[in-house]
């Protein structure tokens, strides 16, 4: 109030406002700060409508599958947030070139708060549903960039400073903490948006095989999870060496209790490596039949026919004896074992079964289907018809109940019969005698 009742303070006051305000924001050089931000904002602005229009592009081409449709959603709402960040990232720049050269850069500064504050602001409210939260947490950003920004934070930075604790040789504050669990979120959040992008190029760009995709994909996600973590302790201060002990001690721990799951870890990335197995093929193992839905860290998910999905352990395609009907190619020969009687005629129970073979939709006619005289039985003939299909994902069992269907109506229509075992018992006469009935006489 003493400062409003004095004119010559508050006329001080407006003049040292107006020299500040014509000589540092009307000036040249405040103009040449405006234009680097004009120009970091533009070229983020490019970069980011050009992969908008990559994804336009990706979207037409994976209109049919609504994963990728979802996954696209998910790298364009990445988009929008890294916009302002990426515009931010080259405003640093400048900034730091400008300090180094002792050239103004404080409109620079506060440009860059101001950038970040707006990519934090999207980051954290972004996928809140509470919009009441959401202001408030609004709020708090803002408030605490301003601090930042008219450089009046430092006193809150030193208390936060003070309060501080040694680990071992590391010297630590709350600060620091504090800093680096802001730059750990960051870091999650970024490293998950970022291996969207990475596993939506593999599986709908690149031309990899689907085993190399989900082995590249994992060892992305691999790559980015250490690569955060080693950030975070270089900026904590932390030497490396001290996990050492701790990095004994996970190894024995490992070698008695989680061993079954390293094991199964392993064997899930030397499936992905030799390409022994990978999504879509058609496998047998032990009693479950069907196909490869996924192949993930520790189990692969393998659907049957019944629409059954069984979580088999990775290691059991290392170590058991696996069938895979379609490994190199999809071409699998069936075999129909059957018997006729003796009385039928042979020629022709072979051409009706070849005539079925060649109707039924999924039998291929190239290599042709065969049959061939396995031998003579005790009740019947024994043929065998041998047919080739190319599509094992779609199920053999049906295949093997149309033909026979089939052949069951033909060989009732040409009267071929189709023999059951049979026994002959013979009977013989029992020679008259006489049954004694009481004690024998004399």
């Amino acid at each position: 109030m003493q400062f409003l009742n004095d004119p010559a303070m508050v006329e001080k006051f407006f003049s040292q406002t107006r020299k500040y305000f014509f000589t540092e924001v009307l000036s040249w050089a405040m103009a040449a700060q405006i234009a680097v931000v004009g120009l970091a904002l533009l070229l983020a602005s490019r970069a980011i409508r050009s992969m908008q229009t990559w994804c336009d592009r990706q979207r037409e081409k994976c209109a049919a599958r609504q994963e990728k449709c979802d996954d696209l959603d998910t790298i364009i709402s990445f988009l929008k947030i890294i916009s302002p960040f990426l515009a931010s990232l080259i405003v640093i720049i400048a900034w730091r070139v400008a300090g180094h050269l002792n050239w103004p850069h404080d409109g620079l500064h506060i440009a860059s708060i101001i950038l970040l504050t707006i990519s934090m602001v999207r980051f954290i409210t972004g996928q809140m549903h509470n919009r009441v939260w959401a202001s408030i947490l609004t709020a708090v950003i803002w408030f605490w960039a301003m601090l930042y920004m008219f450089r009046t934070i430092d006193p809150l930075l030193d208390f936060l400073q003070h309060i501080d604790f040694n680990l071992g040789q590391v010297h630590l504050s709350l600060l620091i903490i504090l800093r680096a669990s802001v730059l750990s979120l960051m870091l999650y959040w970024f490293c998950r948006k970022l291996l969207f992008v990475w596993h939506f190029w593999l599986t709908a760009v690149s031309d990899l095989t689907p085993a190399v995709q989900i082995l590249f994909s994992k060892l992305g996600g691999i790559f980015l999870f250490f690569a955060s973590i080693l950030l975070i302790l270089h900026y904590l201060g932390l030497d490396i060496t001290v996990f050492a002990l701790f990095g004994g001690a996970l190894g024995l721990g490992l070698g008695f209790s989680l061993q079954k799951v390293v094991a199964n870890v392993i064997s899930g990335f030397i499936i992905l490596a030799d390409k022994s197995i990978k999504p879509g093929d058609v496998i047998q193992l032990d009693d479950t039949f069907g196909w490869i839905n996924s192949l993930g860290s520790r189990y692969t998910s393998v659907i049957s026919r019944d629409g059954t999905e069984h979580l088999i352990p990775n290691e059991k395609f290392i170590s058991d004896r696996v069938i895979n009907w379609s490994h190199s190619h999809n071409f699998i020969r069936l075999h129909l074992p059957l018997g006729v009687s003796y009385e039928s005629d042979l020629e022709k129970a072979r051409d009706l079964m070849l005539a079925v073979a060649g109707r039924t939709p999924r039998i291929l006619q190239d290599p042709r289907p065969a049959c061939r005289l396995m031998g003579f039985g005790d009740s019947a003939i024994n043929l065998e018809l041998r047919v080739w299909i190319r599509d094992p994902q779609n199920g053999v069992a049906n295949v093997r109940s149309e033909l026979y269907w089939g052949i069951w109506k033909e060989f009732r229509e040409h009267n071929i019969q189709i023999p059951f075992p049979q026994r002959d018992v013979n009977l013989k006469t029992v020679p008259d005698s006489k049954i004694r009935t009481g004690p024998e006489e004399g």
